[in-house]
């Protein structure tokens, strides 16, 4: 009986011991983001809807706050804030050339939805650019 008691109390002890250790554990962080200065990336998805075939729409980060790209028919420069995960555009201004009626819808839309981008994400070769009042993000592969 006593070897048993004795047994539970180490059992305690070391259970204790354990509880002790894995409290002075810092919690694990989430992975910083992805630095974007310097990345060039192609429109594939405009918030759910696949670009137009032979589209142009790009964004490039250049350096730290800038930014330029092609809306699908005109190029854009601008600013872009980011602070952690969360990513704020603008002002943009674009280049005024004359569309096909698909490309320039494409691009007033995609110019748009930059305005509203509020958060982002990269995983492996693509960028998600969450929007304001949007279910879906715009997504980009990585340009070569």
């Amino acid at each position: 009986m006593i070897t048993q008691v004795r047994r539970l109390g180490i059992a305690f002890a070391v259970g204790l011991a354990l509880v002790a250790c894995n409290a002075q554990k810092k919690p694990m962080q989430p992975a910083a983001p992805a630095n974007l200065n310097g990345t060039q990336w192609s429109l594939e998805d405009l918030g759910g809807k696949p670009v137009i075939a032979g589209s142009r729409a790009t964004l490039t980060f250049l350096e730290a706050g800038k930014v330029a790209g092609n809306g699908s028919c005109n190029r854009f420069a601008g600013l872009a804030e980011t602070n952690g995960a969360t990513i704020k555009f603008g002002p943009l201004a674009a280049t005024r050339m004359m569309c096909e009626p698909d490309a320039s819808n494409q691009e007033t839309e995609y110019l748009k939805a930059l305005e509203g981008v509020h958060r982002f994400e990269v995983n492996g070769e693509k960028l998600y650019l969450f929007v304001n009042g949007t279910e879906r993000p715009l997504v980009f592969h990585r340009a070569s």
